[in-house]
């Protein structure tokens, strides 16, 4: 095995599992030679590099990837709403929607559930990040939210770090009932979230494009959403109403290509993390686990 291997644990079937990554090698160059880390900063990770790509994914011929990729990947094409002959393009596939109630919400409502498909870390204390990125340097708080008061409002909060490879299901939902204000766009660069990229800077977070939305939670308090963009990731499409209560469960967006990140902060003491969930991390491992499935449960269950 490799160093750059990128393992994580599967919940469901109980077992370590090494990642099928789409560019590897193009991400290891990128990342591990000095070479590709200056194209990387004069080339790709602009914003306009990856609104070419995404033009060309929402063209009718990016269509006919569609099959190949799945077949490479064993994606499951009888899953989902629309059959492949039924896209209009590549993007169109790559945020395709679920049969109806294909993911089941946990229905506790002491509980929260994963707010979408992927491979999750999870730190029941902010301070616990350092641990994991040691080489990466800090989780900066007041870098991702660019907000001095919202920063210190989470900075000794539960932190939940899900990973969407590009082979995976790219909507995202809320993890519990609320009221979301309106989403506001923080600018930045696109670098690949992969963890190829993030062993060499955990600032990426704070670097890249994202989309901060505040969720207000009876149960559990205030919630922090954040959507982070990547590489061939610039754009996010939000679907939901502000200031109109949701449901846990209901979707809240959709990423268009690429891979991409979720970051979800809940306010210190309100919830326990799953136990699985923070044993893997405490691992190194993270845990690939659906949306809808349970994250946390409140502390008033305790």
């Amino acid at each position: 095995m490799q160093h750059t291997d990128i393992r994580y644990f599967h919940r469901y079937c109980q077992t370590l599992e090494i990642e099928s990554v789409p560019g590897h090698r193009w991400l290891r160059f990128l990342y591990d030679t000095y070479i590709g880390r200056l194209l990387l900063k004069v080339f790709f990770k602009r914003v306009w590099f990856s609104k070419c790509v995404g033009w060309w994914m929402n063209t009718p011929f990016s269509k006919r990837n569609i099959r190949p990729f799945a077949e490479k990947y064993a994606i499951d094409l009888d899953e989902f709403e629309k059959q492949p002959q039924e896209y209009k393009s590549f993007n169109d596939f790559f945020y395709r929607k679920f049969k109806p109630d294909f993911r089941p919400i946990c229905e506790d409502p002491e509980t929260l559930c994963f707010s979408c498909d992927g491979r999750h870390l999870g730190f029941q204390k902010l301070s616990e990040t350092q641990k994991f990125f040691i080489k990466g340097g800090t989780f900066n708080l007041q870098q991702l939210l660019k907000d001095e008061t919202l920063a210190g409002h989470f900075r000794n909060g539960t932190c939940v770090i899900s990973r969407l490879a590009p082979v995976d299901y790219h909507r995202f939902h809320f993890p519990c009932n609320g009221i979301p204000q309106t989403t506001h766009l923080i600018n930045g660069s696109l670098y690949s979230v992969s963890p190829m990229a993030l062993k060499g800077s955990l600032k990426i977070f704070g670097e890249n494009k994202r989309w901060l939305t505040i969720l207000q939670s009876e149960r559990f308090g205030k919630v922090a959403l954040i959507e982070v963009g990547a590489c061939c990731v610039g754009s996010v499409r939000q679907t939901f109403t502000p200031e109109n209560f949701v449901k846990k469960g209901d979707e809240k967006g959709y990423f268009l290509f690429g891979g991409s990140t979720v970051i979800t902060l809940f306010e210190h003491g309100r919830v326990v993390l799953a136990q699985d969930l923070v044993d893997c991390t405490q691992k190194g491992l993270e845990l690939y686990a659906h949306m809808g499935d349970v994250i946390a449960r409140s502390t008033e269950d305790e």
